[in-house]
């Protein structure tokens, strides 16, 4: 398989504080850990490139994108909400994240890669049509798919979230849209409260009791994904790839494991083989326990690059 890693050298200057979860530090341990294992040589890397304001108004509109502007501050931190800050960098650090998903949609579509791993930050799942929270300023899994639609005339999308956070900004910027599916496994009762009941018929929630562990996990992804995703054959499989339901993850309560992360990407690996010529993006989201982090993005690279896990 061959697997692009798109990323960019200027993703630090997007610094919401030394306490802060959502912090440069989570791309350094997940670079330290696919260079010491010879992971990141395997790939083809490649550095992100704006989104520009066309590319995003396909899912935010302009008064979002004009919020967002006037509150960039020209020095120190503006607080958008009690998560989610930004620095003088921080929007145009966010228009590469969204930039690499679009790149990497463009990467698949043009036959120069198989997948995509799009190691940039801010992560973007929570970033409704109108509303940056949760870290999240744009949707980028949101912004790839539109472009796929828009350029590459991809008819059905598959927006696989496997974060121990719901995606609700993406059921809120493509519910009841029917040419996008999104399915999304997260912790539940949880943060962010919001579409956990989501009566769409292109949404599929599978909520996880606290404490669930890998087992738990893949009866649900299996009982709840696998039917929808056969029935709606996508042509194209994006993933919101969060690993904070890692076992050590200080954010989350779910018990998962590197192995766990290898078993749903390799699921959503053999929909893309099936349905959509191999197409698949995946995007990163959450993850904030460091080392924990930088093995379960191994193991999910592992799976990308179609080698055996351990």
């Amino acid at each position: 398989m061959i697997t692009a890693y798109i990323t960019h050298p200027d993703h630090p200057r997007h610094f919401m504080g030394p306490g802060h979860p959502e912090s440069p530090k989570r791309l350094d341990a997940i670079q330290a850990r696919l260079k010491l294992t010879g992971l990141l040589q395997q790939t083809m890397q490649c550095e992100a490139t704006e989104a520009s304001n066309q590319q995003l108004y396909r899912v935010h509109p302009a008064q979002h994108l004009r919020y967002l502007e006037n509150c960039n501050p020209c020095e120190g931190v503006q607080s958008l909400d009690g998560d989610t800050l930004m620095t003088p960098d921080s929007l145009r650090i966010a228009r590469l994240a969204a930039g690499a998903a679009i790149k990497g949609v463009d990467r698949v579509y043009r036959h120069q890669a198989d997948n995509v791993f799009c190691a940039m930050r801010p992560p973007g799942h929570h970033a409704e049509a109108s509303k940056a929270m949760g870290f999240c300023f744009f949707n980028n899994v949101a912004v790839a798919a539109a472009h796929a639609r828009n350029v590459h005339a991809a008819q059905r999308v598959a927006i696989l979230d496997f974060d121990v956070h719901q995606g609700n900004g993406t059921i809120d910027i493509f519910q009841n849209d029917p040419s996008v599916l999104v399915c999304s496994s997260f912790q539940s009762p949880f943060y962010p409260w919001r579409y956990l009941e989501s009566t769409a018929p292109n949404i599929i929630n599978t909520p996880l009791p606290s404490g669930s562990d890998g087992a738990a996990f893949r009866r649900a992804i299996e009982a709840d994904w696998l039917p929808a995703l056969h029935h709606f054959q996508p042509d194209l499989v994006l993933l919101s790839a969060g690993f904070d339901a890692h076992r050590e993850d200080p954010l989350g309560e779910l018990n998962l494991t590197p192995d766990d992360f290898y078993w749903v990407t390799r699921l959503a690996m053999e929909v893309a083989e099936r349905y959509a010529d191999k197409r698949l993006v995946s995007v990163l989201e959450g993850g904030y326990a460091g080392s924990a982090l930088g093995l379960s993005v191994e193991a999910h690279l592992k799976a990308l690059l179609g080698l055996p896990p351990g």
